[in-house]
């Protein structure tokens, strides 16, 4: 940490709460791009499981400005929250939470507006482009919905192992987007969702360290039209990542998307434009010592 900056009583408040999240990179990324602004904030990691005594406690300290939600948190803190943005509400989970200056507390996700702003970093364009997502957990609906409503993507196919949860999800987008969505089961209907498709989203655990050499894409599904995001960071280069490129597949790094919805929750919380390249760096170096 940089040896000018001290804490006081000036020193405002951020931090992550989940459990367990001893893993987050977020301390890593939110204070180097404090230090790299100059500005008095710290960033800490908490391990919660009484969600409605830290809000409480939240709400009760003025210097607390706002924190950063993960698993399995990312549902139960909304009923205790004083305001929900569309975009969370639709997705049914909020990642972030801001302490408003008379008390109150607003939730939103930065998890889809952030992947957007990932892509577009990219170069991929997503209008009238179709999609397949991998997974039906939390970050995939956020993604999901913010891909149907506010990416223009002309359809959507979610995969996922437990069929149900992807049939309520892909219902779900629908009603509430008007975007063409359907589901199959992920073993059965990847290979030929994939065959038609312009973007993979892959929203599942498979080929999270320590299991680096997993994946759920068959090799052969993969082909040069199809863009490849694979959401895990950890290991930084995926098998997907590796097979996709190999096939000549253009790919985006999970790290983009912890990067740019990480960036998204400091400019709510600080009301500058967030040094992004000091927030990469940190979070680079974190995952070079894995």
């Amino acid at each position: 940490m940089d040896q000018s900056f001290r804490i006081n009583t000036e020193t405002r408040l951020c931090a992550v709460i989940g459990n367990p999240v001893g893993h987050s990179l977020s301390p890593h990324m939110h204070n180097a791009a404090f230090r790299a602004a100059g500005l008095n904030y710290a960033y800490l990691a908490f391990q919660v499981e009484d969600v409605a005594g830290f809000l409480a406690g939240m709400r009760a300290m003025p210097s607390f400005r706002g924190c950063s939600v993960t698993i399995p948190h990312k549902v139960s803190v909304m009923p205790h929250l004083n305001m929900i943005d569309p975009m969370a509400a639709f997705a049914g989970s909020v990642n972030t939470i801001t302490r408003e200056d008379d008390g109150s507390l607003s939730g939103r996700s930065t998890d889809g507006p952030g992947t957007l702003r990932a892509f577009e970093a990219a170069g991929v364009a997503l209008a009238g482009k179709r999609v397949v997502f991998t997974g039906a957990g939390g970050a995939v609906r956020a993604v999901a919905f913010a891909f149907a409503d506010q990416g223009g993507v002309a359809d959507v196919t979610i995969l996922a192992r437990d069929a149900s949860k992807a049939s309520a999800l892909a219902e779900d987008i629908l009603a509430k987007t008007g975007v063409s969505t359907t589901a199959a089961p992920l073993e059965d209907g990847i290979t030929s969702a994939l065959a038609g498709a312009d973007v993979l989203v892959q929203g599942t655990p498979i080929g999270m360290t320590p299991n680096d050499e997993d994946s759920c894409v068959p090799v052969e599904a993969l082909h040069a039209g199809l863009t490849v995001f694979d959401m895990v960071y950890r290991p930084h280069e995926t098998r997907l990542i590796r097979d996709a490129k190999a096939a000549g597949c253009p790919v985006i790094h999970g790290i983009e998307m912890l990067i740019a919805q990480a960036a998204l929750q400091w400019e709510g919380w600080t009301g500058q434009d967030c040094p992004v390249d000091a927030m990469r760096q940190a979070a680079m170096l974190q995952l070079q010592g894995d």
